[in-house]
């Protein structure tokens, strides 16, 4: 057995009469990754952020190799060899500077620092750090600029630069395409391989089965089980963290129903095919594919925010050309954006605030809010979608990642759309708070076409009457979600299918 790394021993935290963690012990072991499972609320987030020096302790202590950790600050637990990637993007990095500054930002902190005394040195350390984790991007941009996987990696690569002791990374692949996520595991081995404990906070049953030496499920503050046997037991680990067993999803697969979009010889970048789809009322089409294949792309084309290249689209029959998420948003088109931490939570506002403000002048009378009506409407989506809080007043910031997540979605479920487009819904949820978002969107598809972007296909297969596979923005694929040939999606979506391939399905 490996020599105990980090040994944390009746630790305790509360917030006011909120109990979050109720005396934790955990070990965690050199060279070995243990992954972390817990529902949303169960209390990783704040177990992390006490690690890492965000929060101070209650009660209880934490010793690295045998020595006191007493962290005030997250500077002070890197002092220490405790280093976190944050599952909030912008928590690692800094978006107004540029990509090398971020990556040596603790060199150029030192009094010997200077960035204009040192910029060829400081810009040649920066790539050498960004090549060990495969960032292929030019590091004298703003990494507000990247995409949201690039700024990911930039977070990861600048908590590598640390050499940390205890690496904690927290949903790490949820931005990564397959290649960007398998270059994070192989860097991540090398880490094992030189003794290096980590904590790996997850729900993907691909990166468990890939990285996980060791699972620790917590539920309601406590640690409630540890499965060190080979092969791990992910279905045994999820019953713990839930205190229940989990059925399969079963779905009732809707047929397609009357034309609500219709999208006609599509480019939605440049020297892209051409694609065209339909989608039905009352069904619910899953788009999957993976990290840049184009589904976030044609999100934002359907929802005003970019403009295709050529091509055009019809929304019951009319003539439909957004100009803005405001013009779509009044034709009756909804969309819940992925990354919710820049594009969706209003930070430092209330549940209620977080629901309603798309939709202010429904509870407006002459200029007058109705705050009743608004409180009424928030207080439904907190109980139709399970959300863990207080009350309807609770600031976001409160809340669970996965709480937040279902506030997000419950924004536009709360008010009737003629299409909703939702991008990678069930980022950083646990299975049941994927389960609870999944039955609610299903249960309120009537009435109106309902599009699911989304990467994994356990998510996929939950959600969807019909499946479309996009590859390199060019639909290979497509499928009724029933008797499905898994393989050959997952081909599809490597980009190993055809077009031609998809329609000779289509043509039986």
């Amino acid at each position: 057995m490996s020599a105990v790394a980090v040994q944390i021993s009746g630790l305790t935290k509360a917030f006011g009469t909120n109990h979050v963690l109720r005396g934790i012990d955990l070990e965690l072991f050199k060279g070995e990754v243990t992954v972390l499972m817990g529902a949303n609320g169960a209390g990783k987030s704040t177990l992390v952020k006490v690690i890492c020096g965000v929060h101070a302790a209650d009660q209880g202590e934490i010793r690295l190799h045998g020595r006191v950790i007493k962290s005030s600050s997250p500077s002070d637990a890197i002092a220490s060899g405790i280093v976190t990637v944050h599952q909030n993007i912008n928590d690692g990095v800094i978006p107004d500077l540029d990509v090398a500054s971020n990556l040596m930002l603790d060199e150029l902190a030192k009094p010997s620092g200077g960035f204009f005394l040192k910029r060829n040195k400081i810009h040649a350390d920066a790539e050498k750090l960004a090549q060990s984790i495969g960032l292929n991007v030019d590091v004298t941009i703003p990494v507000q600029e990247l995409a949201l996987a690039d700024r990911q990696l930039v977070a990861i690569a600048r908590a590598m630069a640390h050499e940390p002791e205890l690496l904690i990374l927290d949903e790490p692949t949820s931005s990564l395409s397959s290649i960007e996520a398998d270059r994070l595991f192989e860097l991540l081995d090398r880490l094992r391989d030189k003794g290096v404990a980590i904590l790996y906070i997850s729900h993907r049953t691909s990166d468990i089965q890939r990285m996980a030496d060791r699972i620790v499920a917590m539920r309601d503050g406590e640690i409630v089980g540890t499965f060190t046997e080979k092969p791990l037991d992910y279905n045994a680990a999820v019953n713990s963290m839930l205190g229940q067993s989990m059925a399969d999803a079963h779905l009732d697969i809707k047929q397609q129903g009357a034309p609500v979009l219709q999208v006609e010889n599509l480019q939605i970048r440049e020297n892209a095919p051409k694609i065209s789809f339909t989608v039905g009322e009352d069904e619910v089409v899953a788009i999957t594919g993976l990290v840049g294949a184009g589904k976030s792309k044609l999100a934002a084309i359907l929802y005003g925010l970019e403009k295709p290249v050529s091509g055009s689209m019809t929304l019951k029959g009319a003539p439909f050309a957004p100009k803005s998420a405001r013009h779509a948003i009044d034709t009756g088109v909804f969309m819940c954006a992925k990354d919710r931490g820049t594009n969706g939570v209003l930070q430092d506002h209330n549940l209620t605030k977080n629901i309603t403000a798309p939709f202010l002048a429904r509870y407006s009378t002459f200029s007058f809010l109705n705050k009743r009506a608004e409180d009424a409407k928030t207080r439904k989506t907190i109980n139709d979608l399970s959300i863990v809080c207080q009350t309807e007043h609770d600031d976001i910031g409160t809340l669970s990642g996965g709480n937040q997540q279902k506030i997000m979605v419950g924004r536009w479920l709360s008010e009737p759309s003629t299409l909703l487009i939702l991008d990678e819904p069930f980022q950083g949820v646990d299975i049941k708070a994927r389960r609870d978002i999944g039955e609610k969107i299903r249960e309120t598809a009537k009435g109106r076409a309902t599009i699911v972007m989304a990467s994994e296909m356990d998510e996929v297969m939950e959600i969807a009457d019909r499946i479309i596979v996009l590859s390199d923005a060019d639909i290979v694929g497509e499928h009724m979600n029933q008797d499905l040939n898994l393989k050959k999606i997952i081909s599809e979506v490597a980009g190993m299918g055809t077009k031609s391939d998809t329609q000779k399905q289509a043509n039986g």
